[in-house]
């Protein structure tokens, strides 16, 4: 029998004790000089009142009247969302992968710790990370680890490893005594990095999948958590092979934790990725001419608000939602529409100048040095020419390189020097077409361009060409507000009395009414009303209507020889359709914090400028071009629009046929288009292809038949205008007169085109 040595096994547990005991002292005094950072060794900490309210840079979103998305302002493109809006398959794929006792620990799993230990020890690699959700959140929200909390100690290998450790775990504790599981889960998902400029779950489900997060099947929802591992190193765009590989891992653990079946595993592991990836930036997405121009806009209104309020909101990192006017029905509309009208006038357009430049004199011949001259005015090539000297500057933009250009038949890889690229872009025709909701000043739609990634600027707002006849209701409605004429006159087409008249128009000598003389859009008649009211008094009730464009106040203003833009044409046109009220165009609806906090609402801001008798004439007036024969706007007809409707339009051409323009108004929605090259000396040849009612007016058609095909946008619905209570017109009848016959309208009255 071998006798017991008590001696020997009380010395081993006594040291037990011992280094246990000093184990926890240090690990005591640890916190608490990390806490306090002793000596400032160990860096700051998240103060309380960040820990109350943590915070992450959340992209500004643009949301459109209905609901849905429009674009987003931000650094980092991350959205917020809630628990419940979570897919159940990604809350299992989420636990089973990074924290399988998500449930269970209090922000510390010291289960996780000891596998971790055990597997240093034994040089398992694979053992797992013990890092939990909680610990993770804290590490990705507070920065633990950026220079601002790293003390002197921070910069010491392993050291400033134990002490970031140290405070994520105090963080987790206390993000555990201050938040419920549900809540630190969706800091966690909200603020996580999934590659691409894509942070948080919903821009990820977005981005990768083109669905909502609670859309997501259970393939989807793996490959999506997998990412988080390392989302380079298991990007499915770049490494579709590790991508699946990982997906499959995580679906293993869901298998392990009795979140699937081993025959559902089976199942989905055999599946393909199925991306539809599509990152969502500043090119992509709907409405991005407007985005942009509300950037200016609200970075404004920002920095009033902050001083006003002692603020520091931020447009890119302050997670804004920002509820607009736009109607994304109507806009989707808009933008097939514009797709659509402007592909064909394209290829019209290079059938037209096939072999030729389409840079020339009203003559046809090519305008020298054309290209030279743009390219000499870039600021690219005068910092090469201040830097390199005009020759080497020229060497650089003749040198071929391989890049990206825009078609209309998808993006293409070309080899082309710069020039030969200002070249190719010089040949496409432009666009801008807004929509407004006459009552209340709403802007519905807006398409400043045929495509954003390639041509930045914006042809709404930005951009201003001369509005050719599209200008003449603004002459028609002087002279019916001074009285020198009534709906009910008839006028002759025959020459000024003066020093000026139209050029190369052709007069008939005919008796028109009013109507048919708009409507046929004869220069001679603008030009006598013009004469009869002056053009001071013409640019005073352009500016009273909304034009806020300088006019030149000359007799040839009656056929728009000022430029103005697309924005301006359709805020004044609606004071037409509006009773006479002018309503500043309203974009912005109201503007709420990250939490839902209102900071502002918009309202209309109306004025009455025209009665609203006078307003209802210059609509009967302007019916004229649609509904009597002759009308530069009879085309709508064949875009099934008219019918049980009353549309009150204007075309609208000017010199070379550079611009073409249509302007469209029904009982509820105003439009307006502008089509033409960058430049004036870029035009079609001929006014068949050039005018308005060609160039212009299909893409308000086109637009008006989707509107008028959707069942959901019953308050755009065909219907005639409404009448004044008061109003009665005795010379409604005139217009269709049967003594009087029409032809369609000759090339040089229509559209104020050859001034």
């Amino acid at each position: 029998m071998i006798a017991f040595q008590p001696g020997k096994y009380r010395r081993t547990i006594i040291g037990i004790w011992k280094i246990t005991g000093i184990s926890i002292g240090l690990l005591v005094f640890l916190i608490i000089a990390v806490r306090v950072n002793l000596l400032w060794l160990f860096g700051g900490m998240p103060d309380l009142a960040m820990l109350e309210n943590p915070q992450s840079e959340l992209a500004s979103e643009l949301i459109s009247e209905d609901g849905k998305s429009l674009g987003k302002y931000y650094s980092e493109n991350r959205i917020r969302i809630d628990f419940d809006q979570l897919s159940p398959n990604l809350i299992h794929a989420l636990v089973a992968t990074e924290d399988a006792r998500f449930t269970n620990h209090s922000g510390i799993d010291g289960r996780s710790m000891l596998r971790v230990a055990k597997g240093v020890f034994t040089g398992n690699s694979s053992s797992g990370g013990g890092s939990t959700i909680t610990q993770q959140v804290a590490k990705n929200l507070f920065e633990t680890r950026s220079k601002k909390y790293r003390g002197v100690l921070g910069k010491v290998p392993l050291v400033s490893t134990v002490i970031m450790k140290a405070k994520e775990w105090m963080l987790a504790v206390i993000l555990e005594r201050k938040y419920t599981k549900n809540e630190i889960m969706m800091m966690y998902l909200n603020t996580v990095s999934f590659g691409n400029n894509t942070y948080g779950i919903k821009v990820a489900s977005k981005s990768y999948f083109g669905k909502e997060p609670f859309d997501l099947t259970v393939p989807e929802a793996a490959l999506l958590v997998g990412m988080l591992q390392n989302p380079s190193l298991h990007n499915p765009r770049r490494r579709p092979a590790n991508a699946t590989r990982r997906r499959n891992v995580v679906m293993s653990q869901m298998v392990k934790y009795n979140y699937l079946t081993n025959k559902e595993y089976t199942a989905f592991q055999k599946r393909p990725l199925d991306l539809k990836f599509q990152l969502d930036g500043p090119n992509t997405g709907s409405a991005p001419y407007f985005q942009e121009s509300m950037r200016g806009y609200l970075q404004a209104w920002l920095t009033k608000y902050n001083e006003e309020n002692d603020t520091d909101l931020d447009l890119k990192t302050s997670g804004l939602h920002i509820y607009t006017t736009i109607d994304s029905r109507l806009q989707k509309y808009m933008e097939a529409a514009m797709r659509e009208h402007m592909r064909e006038q394209q290829r019209l357009f290079d059938a037209h100048w096939k072999g030729r430049n389409p840079w020339a004199y009203p003559t046809g011949r090519e305008v020298p040095g054309f290209i030279e001259k743009a390219v000499e005015s870039l600021p690219q090539f005068i910092a090469l020419k201040n830097e390199l000297g005009k020759a080497e500057a020229w060497k650089v933009m003749r040198k071929p390189y391989k890049m990206k250009v825009f078609s209309y038949d998808g993006e293409k890889e070309m080899l082309m020097s710069p020039i030969d690229s200002i070249r190719y872009y010089k040949r496409f025709l432009h666009a801008g077409m807004m929509s407004m909701d006459p009552r209340n000043g709403h802007i519905k739609a807006w398409v400043g361009g045929v495509d954003f990634k390639y041509f930045k600027y914006d042809h709404v707002k930005q951009g201003r060409r001369q509005p050719g006849s599209t200008f003449k209701p603004f002459v028609y409605v002087s002279a019916l507000q001074k009285n020198y004429l009534t709906p009910c006159d008839r006028i002759t087409d025959q020459p000024v009395e003066g020093n000026w008249n139209p050029p190369s128009s052709q007069y008939t000598y005919r008796s028109l009414t009013l109507r048919q003389a708009l409507g046929q859009s004869v220069n001679s008649i603008s030009a006598n009303i013009i004469q009869m009211v002056k053009p001071n008094t013409v640019a005073d009730y352009a500016h009273k209507l909304g034009i806020t464009s300088q006019l030149d106040e000359v007799p040839s203003l009656c056929l728009g020889i000022s430029s103005v833009s697309v924005y301006e044409m359709v805020n004044a046109y609606c004071s037409f359709a509006n009773g006479g009220y002018r309503t500043e165009p309203l974009a912005i609806l109201r503007i709420e914090d990250r939490n839902g906090n209102v900071l502002q609402e918009f309202h209309p801001k109306q004025n009455q400028e025209l009665s609203d008798v006078m307003a209802y004439n210059m609509l009967y007036l302007m019916r004229g071009a649609v509904e009597d024969p002759g009308g530069t706007a009879g085309r709508l007809r064949s875009y099934g629009v008219t019918q049980g409707n009353e549309i009150a339009a204007k075309t609208g051409t000017t010199q070379n046929h550079s611009d073409a323009w249509f302007m469209g108004m029904t009982q509820n929605l105003v439009s307006g288009i502008w089509v033409g090259g960058e430049d004036m000396q870029i035009h079609f040849r001929t006014m068949d292809l050039g005018q308005g009612g060609h160039a212009a007016l299909p893409a308000w058609g086109l637009y008006m038949r989707n509107v008028y095909n959707d069942g959901t946008l019953e308050q755009y619905r065909k219907a005639a205008f409404t009448k004044p209570t008061n109003f009665t017109i005795a010379c409604e009848e005139v217009s269709n007169d049967s003594t009087d016959t029409y032809s369609p309208p000759s090339i040089s009255s229509d559209e104020g085109a050859l001034f």
